[in-house]
């Protein structure tokens, strides 16, 4: 007997579930674990149920389907299926390989492929996180700089706008995100911020710290060729020389 499916749909309108659910019938070995109406529902029932496959759209309510999957980094992801109406998402979907993606309204025989492909890569083991996860990185903008950033926490949330940031810190192999009202640790690399914040707002000013223009009380001399900025809430960004002369290109002095 053909191992069973676990899957699990993620989709905010109420039509398009009851399809799936609908097409899904015609397989015995996908097993419909559950169904969620947002991101933050089912980021929590990906890491309560272990789904083998989710169907996952990608404009929701709240957080999307990239910024979800985000929140799962370091997770055993599951296959994705992407559903969604914007066909603006696809290349880049396609880029890292993810198991396949439906364009609403999705037809039957199309929906029949997409399975096909999810039975067969499950048969022969062929599931991957890395992919999904470049996917939550380099997708989650739909090639725009970032307006805010998604953080997990425990059990916990947090969605950052980007209005609110005053720098990120590299630590090891993660960022301290400071608010304006917090700070919280994120497993990601500062390349990643420097490459996906608007640069005529965030500046890389050491290999440590990448700062919101804006956040800047003043600059002071620590050494020679270093700086040290001082922010908003009391922190100090070291400044190195490469830094500095962005710094003076931004802000013209």
């Amino acid at each position: 007997m053909e191992n069973i499916i676990r899957t699990l749909i993620i989709e905010d309108e109420s039509p398009a579930r009851r399809l799936i659910e609908n097409f899904l019938q015609e397989y015995p070995q996908v097993k419909l674990i559950g169904h969620c109406s947002d991101g933050f529902e089912g980021a929590k029932k990906i890491m309560e149920l272990k789904p083998d496959l989710i169907f996952l759209d990608i404009q929701m309510p709240r957080i999307n389907g990239f910024e979800m999957l985000e929140l799962l980094k370091g997770e055993d992801l599951p296959m994705v299926i992407f559903t969604t109406a914007f066909d603006e998402f696809a290349i880049r979907s396609f880029e890292y390989n993810t198991c396949d993606y439906l364009l609403k309204p999705i037809g039957k025989e199309r929906f029949q492929k997409a399975v096909q492909k999810a039975i067969e890569q499950f048969r022969i083991k062929e599931k991957d996180s890395t992919p999904l996860e470049e996917v939550s990185e380099q997708g989650m903008t739909a090639g725009k700089f970032l307006d805010r950033i998604v953080i997990r926490s425990g059990s916990n949330i947090h969605v950052v706008q980007c209005d609110d940031l005053i720098c990120l810190e590299a630590s090891d192999d993660y960022v301290i995100v400071h608010s304006t009202s917090d700070q919280w640790l994120k497993k990601q690399t500062l390349k990643f911020y420097e490459k996906k914040l608007n640069p005529e707002e965030f500046v890389r000013v050491h290999r440590s710290f990448v700062v919101k223009v804006s956040a800047i009380n003043r600059i002071e001399p620590y050494s020679k060729d270093a700086y040290v900025a001082l922010l908003h809430n009391g922190l100090k960004a070291s400044v190195s020389k490469a830094g500095y002369a962005r710094l003076k290109q931004i802000l013209n002095f």
